[in-house]
């Protein structure tokens, strides 16, 4: 009988590279998870900026008695009222489009996000496009001052054109 020599045998190095192989696949995973998480974060916080900037806008318009101005912002684009705009903005929509990037498509009166990462991500777009499109729309009431009906604006919000969810 032959003395055993020092070492791997060949089933021994086939199942650690198995595991090595599995827990690598695991890691990718989660890493693109985690990536498509940190994306969605930086698309909502620009999002809540440009909804900050509206409403900013139309308090300003309020203010100085300039309401009926405010219908403006919603054929507008909203980015306009940002004091810098965000880092991911690319102008006008027009293709090719950068994935990761905020467009305007002003034949629509829209702001559009293309997302990069959209494995996690259901749209009910009617062409089946992950883009997250969104409109400017005011918040009106009604109030009868000395007989007459007067419409006013209360508000403003930043709408999603269709439906969406991260999971």
């Amino acid at each position: 009988m032959k003395p055993r020599t020092r070492g791997f045998t060949l089933f021994e190095l086939v199942v650690v590279i198995s595991i090595i192989g599995v827990l690598a696949a695991v890691l990718l995973n989660r890493l693109w998870f985690y990536q498509e998480k940190a994306e969605q974060v930086a698309m909502q916080s620009t999002l809540q900026a440009v909804k900050t900037g509206l409403q900013i806008r139309l308090a300003e318009l309020i203010i100085t008695y300039r309401q009926q101005e405010a219908a403006r912002l919603e054929v507008e684009n909203p980015t306009q009222w940002l004091s810098i705009l965000p880092t991911d903005y690319a102008g006008d929509y027009r293709k090719p489009l950068q994935p990761g990037a905020w467009y305007y498509d002003s034949a629509r009166r829209q702001l559009v996000y293309v997302p990069r990462n959209n494995n996690h991500l259901e749209v009910a777009a009617e062409d089946g496009v992950k883009q997250l499109r969104f409109e400017v729309k005011l918040i009106k009431y009604q109030s009868v001052i000395y007989g007459s009906r007067v419409e006013s604006v209360e508000g403003v919000r930043l709408v999603a054109v269709y439906p969406y969810r991260w999971l």
